[in-house]
């Protein structure tokens, strides 16, 4: 029976890491664009964590699979878990603003979806399409809004690169 390497070990962690968050920020862009769900400022600082993580987990992976040095594929994968941590703690952030906990951002909006370039329609679209608010939930699943799922999210996808960081050679 053939063992699986270390190397190997890291390089499945390091695509799964990728996988994932492509599957998470792909659904926030789903939910944006085809559900109609548009994002608040917070909900859009909330991807970058994933727009940084999952190239950079690409790149753990290709490190590790073409035999590049252990310590390069194991700080990839920490600064992915603590990208992780930090998207965690921006969904925290934003729940506790949803819930009223605290306040967010004076400047909380986005541009508003929908806008026509018309300008006999323009004044009628400004009035009607609004931007959301950070402090409502678009949506609430089992109780949870889009950032108390990305809180979820991130602290699985931190603990999994923290323990792929932590393989053993």
């Amino acid at each position: 029976m053939i063992a699986a390497s270390p190397n190997s070990n890291r390089s499945l962690v390091a695509l799964i890491l990728a996988g994932s968050m492509i599957v998470v920020v792909g659904s926030a862009l789903a939910f944006e664009h085809i559900g109609g769900y548009i994002p608040c400022a917070l909900c859009l600082t909330q991807r970058t964590p994933y727009y940084i993580g999952a190239p950079l987990m690409l790149v753990a992976a290709l490190v590790s699979f073409t035999g590049g040095p252990i310590w390069i594929v194991r700080g990839l994968l920490a600064i992915g878990g603590l990208l992780m941590l930090y998207g965690m703690g921006l969904g925290v952030y934003h729940s506790g603003v949803e819930w009223q906990w605290w306040e967010g951002p004076a400047s909380c909006a986005t541009a508003a979806s929908g806008l026509t370039t018309d300008a006999g329609s323009l004044l009628g679209d400004l009035s009607s399409k609004k931007p959301p608010s950070c402090d409502d939930a678009a949506l609430r699943v089992l109780g949870l809004s889009f950032a108390g799922w990305n809180v979820l999210a991130s602290a699985a996808l931190a603990a999994f690169a923290f323990r792929g960081a932590m393989i053993r050679d």
